[in-house]
């Protein structure tokens, strides 16, 4: 059984133990359980229910893991004959969350 979720303007496939990254959770703590109500699919073998945009009653339940940043993204500005040169970088920073359960109502 699988689930595919929308959650802060992505969407994931879930599956049950599977881990997910997504954008930075701010407020939670690691080991809090989060409800995750806006699901957009659900397949459990043969039946497939989709949402219009959302399935009523599915729902998924995530732990949240830990906190990191992920491998700097370097950005390099350059104008010929100008002697303009910029070197900029960016670290953005994902939360690991495991899916624990999948319910379709």
């Amino acid at each position: 059984m699988y689930a595919i979720v929308e959650y802060k303007g992505n969407q994931y496939k879930a599956e049950k133990d599977a881990v997910l990254t997504v954008s930075k959770l701010s407020g939670v703590k690691q080991g809090d359980t989060l409800t995750i109500d806006t699901v957009l699919l659900v397949s459990d073998g043969d039946k497939v229910s989709v949402g219009t945009p959302y399935v009523k009653g599915a729902k998924v339940t995530v732990e949240v893991g830990n906190t990191f940043k992920d491998k700097k993204v370097l950005v390099f500005k350059y104008k010929s004959k100008k002697d303009y040169h910029r070197l900029i970088g960016h670290r953005e920073q994902y939360t690991d969350v495991v899916v624990k359960d999948v319910v379709l109502a």
